[in-house]
């Protein structure tokens, strides 16, 4: 199923003007009572209105024409308030499009708004943002997940058809196996970074979510691609997936572990059980030596990545500034005011890591070890077509729980983050739900550029298991 085609066809049929099919996402994201948008964007009835006209005189053109999309608050917008939500950015507005901005409005988009997360895409829980936390459609007194949260409510409660996130080290499947929705990790350099406003740079990946795999496809065709403005980017390879069943599909041993919560693990349990069954897959357990490293690894190399990019935060030339004696004072004030305690520490650690002396005890033996993770991943590959895990070890968590353990809210992306020290494809689908009617999701992590056998194998899943 696919809603994205379903909507563009009222449109054809005359049932529906996207004027007025915008009607009921905009009061949804207005009126909603999860804090999952930071800013609306109140001229996106005039857009829809120039696309009125063309429907009128048939001329309906785009994958994404009239699609009501939300965008995260770190993806620049022209025109539009881009805050990251952080103080330091509060009334800062974006003075060009995002290069995956470009690709949606030339197909058709109708931006709705800029989505709540974690301050500079810093957690896991969407409790860092100064406007306030997110909340789980689920569970009001839960978190949706970080920092993408308020990207896959927007989606899950139906405030956009689509949205686009970033995922640095699970931003977008963690939110989106939290929410029950679909969220994409492409490979890196698959879609280009142009107007994502940095945390690390080597980690960083735009991804999009949707509640129908068809749709994370059309979205993921539309923004891809190589894009001169940003060196890291790649031509997408022109590949055909040639699917042979039963696919050989590994298993991480870690996914049953201790750390892992009952529940999940019976879920998990299940699927494979049914996936066999159904003739669509074989599994087999793998390990990974360096799994229990990666942790430590990314909050390394991603701490130390962070401490230089946001170095250009000082009060002199982007949003609050504060104090003025002296230089120095200007820099101290504006910077302790203006970023909150979770983006201080990781600023603290990366310039402790890149610190005289210290370089080489731990950012360069981070960077070592990232290799090694890679030619795990790889070596596994040699055997199997794809690797399965959960996204996350526990259900969504209350809010508050573990805002002051911050070691115990880094483990929350145990099987997210090591995917990111890769660069390769992971996406986290919704597959069930617990006792308690909380969403439980996992992922597949693929070789480089196995988008497409993703779509491929979840639209059989989908269909199988009526997800979405």
């Amino acid at each position: 199923m696919s809603w994205v085609k379903k909507i563009i066809s009222s449109y054809k049929e005359g049932e529906k003007l996207p004027s007025e099919a915008l009607v009921d996402f905009f009061k949804r994201a207005k009126e909603n009572k999860f804090n999952s948008f930071i800013t609306l964007n109140d001229r996106v009835f005039d857009e829809a209105e120039i696309l009125d006209r063309k429907v009128k005189e048939g001329k309906i053109e785009g994958k994404l024409f009239g699609i009501p999309v939300s965008v995260k608050d770190n993806i620049l917008v022209k025109n539009l308030r881009v805050t990251c939500a952080s103080k330091i950015l509060e009334n800062y507005i974006a003075p060009y499009d995002a290069t995956v901005i470009e690709r949606i409005k030339k197909e058709g988009a109708l931006i709705i708004g800029k989505t709540n997360l974690d301050e500079f895409a810093m957690g896991s829980s969407n409790e860092y943002s100064y406007f306030g936390p997110a909340y789980n459609p689920y569970d009001t007194e839960r978190v949706p997940g970080g920092s993408s949260g308020g990207s896959a409510i927007s989606v899950a409660n139906s405030e956009a058809v689509l949205s686009l996130g970033s995922d640095t080290g699970g931003s977008v499947r963690l939110p989106a196996s939290f929410c029950n929705v679909y969220g994409l990790k492409p490979t890196y350099g698959a879609v280009s970074r142009y107007g994502l406003i940095a945390f690390a740079s080597s980690l960083d990946q735009i991804g999009p979510f949707s509640k129908y795999i068809e749709d994370l496809e059309i979205i993921f065709d539309v923004i891809k691609g190589k894009d001169e403005r940003d060196n890291t980017s790649v031509k997408y390879p022109d590949l055909k997936v040639e699917i042979k069943y039963p696919l050989k599909i590994g298993v991480l041993k870690d996914s049953f572990s201790d750390k892992v919560e009952d529940e999940i693990k019976e879920k998990l349990d299940e699927f494979i059980l049914v996936l066999e069954k159904e003739g669509i897959a074989k599994f087999s357990e793998f390990e990974m030596e360096s799994f229990e490293y990666a942790i430590a690894v990314y909050y390394i190399v991603a701490c130390a990545e962070a401490s230089s990019n946001l170095a250009r935060y000082d009060g002199v030339r982007y949003g609050f500034k504060k104090g003025g004696e002296s230089l120095l004072s200007m820099y101290e004030e504006t910077r302790t005011l203006g970023f909150g305690e979770e983006v201080k520490r990781r600023i603290l650690t990366g310039t402790f890591v890149l610190k005289s002396g210290y370089y080489e005890e731990y950012y360069l033996k981070a960077q070592k070890a990232r290799t090694k993770i890679l030619k795990e991943f790889m070596k596994n590959f040699e055997k199997f077509d794809l690797l399965l895990s959960p996204v996350s070890p526990t259900l969504p968590f209350k809010i508050g729980e573990k805002i002051n353990d911050p070691v115990t809210m880094y483990l929350s992306d145990i099987f997210t983050v090591p995917v990111n020290l890769a660069g390769l494809p992971a996406i986290a689908f919704p597959y069930s739900f617990s006792k308690n009617n909380l969403p439980i999701g996992f992922q597949f992590i693929g070789k480089f550029f196995d988008e497409y056998l993703f779509f491929s194998i979840l639209k059989k899943i989908e269909n199988l298991f009526n997800l979405g």
